[in-house]
């Protein structure tokens, strides 16, 4: 599984700048929020900062802060491809979590060395329902829910769609 084609489909569901009041994650560009750039480059930046945010920037941010910490590269590639939107989505912790869960091994929140064997001990599509079922569980007990939930609903089943594809492909 390619990082870039992983990218492509975030960015797609990502889209650009935007500042909804009703989304907590404030105003973001690419997907990339405030408080996120911030932390990217080690300062407080502005409103603006996140607008003129570049592609580039974002694709950084995006394969070191996500793709690298979920060890995408060493997951399935329909997996990595689940678990890196779900990141992206969801937060790098949550993510670990619900593959964790799903593949019932220690929860911590960290891709390491034994979720990592645990998971190439189980089916990959088994693994992708049930960890996208997780993903589903949350969004739906999230009080937003009702204002952002049929988007973050497609964004779930097309994520899952194209994992599936994937798989059935057995690209890597």
């Amino acid at each position: 599984m390619s990082f870039e084609h992983a990218l492509a489909f975030v960015l797609s569901q990502e889209g650009g700048f935007s500042d909804n009041a009703k989304d907590p994650g404030g105003a973001t560009n690419f997907g990339i929020t405030r408080a996120t750039l911030s932390k990217w480059r080690k300062k407080n930046v502005t409103r603006e900062d996140v607008r003129l945010l570049t592609r580039t920037e974002a694709s950084n941010i995006y394969h070191r802060q996500y793709w690298r910490r979920c060890k995408c590269d060493e997951l399935p590639p329909a997996l990595a491809f689940l678990m890196f939107d779900t990141a992206v989505n969801q937060g790098v912790a949550r993510a670990a979590r619900f593959l964790q869960k799903s593949i019932d091994t220690k929860v911590d929140g960290i891709i390491g060395p034994r979720t990592l064997e645990a998971v190439r001990r189980r089916e990959p599509k088994r693994v992708m329902i049930e960890f996208a079922a997780r993903r589903m569980r949350h969004y739906g007990l999230l009080s937003i829910f009702s204002i952002f939930g049929l988007g973050w609903s497609r964004r779930l089943m097309e994520a899952l769609y194209q994992a599936f594809d994937l798989n059935s492909k057995n690209i890597g």
